[in-house]
């Protein structure tokens, strides 16, 4: 990593409603402590120095103090209050980034993500001014139109992964345009400012949490992950 500046803002705005949990998921136990602070660790691991930004919903900001203290001893992370979407809780995120580096927006709900990709995202926002990791569609897939259904090419289709990577120059201003529903992540922020956006490979173990199944299918991953670098 190079001397320019880099931020992580990482959203954990949601509730976590398809859980069945009366916990917010980003707080839930796995593998011995709150499942975001697996995103913080990598982070704060993988690129020394960086700075770490925290969105959680605003009634959850006193409970994360206490998380933070618990469990990730002295990684430096300030905590932001989200907002009504995802659009507007990353937005409040990047009021804490400067107009001069390099900022990754990750889902606190994805805990397997990687040195190795964290690395390759950074450096080709460096090159290209963004890396959003991306991978191939397995199964066969339908697009529904009109009450009817056809086939799409999978060759075609990407699964969109996190963490999303950017020039901080690039991303800021697009986040001050008037948010629009077609901001499902910070991609289609950037494509609407008119700044097109490079793919990069993305990693399968990537997961993002959001039934009660992924957990455990984390937990499989990781510890396979361990045993692989033990």
């Amino acid at each position: 990593m190079s001397n320019i500046k880099t931020y992580a803002v990482i959203v954990a705005g949601g509730k976590g409603s398809r859980m069945g949990s009366p916990i917010p998921k980003q707080f839930l136990p796995f593998l011995g402590k709150p499942l975001l602070c697996y995103a913080i660790e990598a982070f704060a691991g993988a690129v020394p120095g960086i700075k770490i930004v925290l969105v959680l919903p605003a009634d959850e900001l006193k409970s994360a103090q206490t998380v933070l203290r618990s469990y990730i001893g002295d990684i430096n992370v300030t905590v932001v209050a989200g907002g009504d979407t995802r659009y507007h809780s990353v937005q409040n995120g990047l009021e804490k980034v400067s107009n001069d580096g390099v900022v990754f927006v990750h889902d606190g709900a994805r805990p397997l993500i990687s040195d190795e990709l964290i690395q390759r995202c950074y450096r080709q926002a460096l090159e290209m001014g963004s890396a959003i990791p991306a991978i191939p569609v397995a199964e066969s897939m339908r697009i529904i139109e009109h009450g009817t259904s056809r086939a799409v090419n999978r060759d075609q289709l990407r699964i969109v992964q996190t963490p999303q990577t950017f020039r901080t120059e690039l991303i800021l201003p697009a986040f001050n345009q008037r948010y629009h529903p077609s901001f499902t992540d910070e991609a289609t922020v950037l494509e609407a400012f008119g700044t097109p956006v490079h793919l990069t490979e993305g990693l399968h173990d990537n997961i993002k949490i959001t039934i009660p199944e992924d957990m455990v299918i984390a937990e499989v991953l990781l510890n396979a992950r361990a045993k692989v670098h033990a």
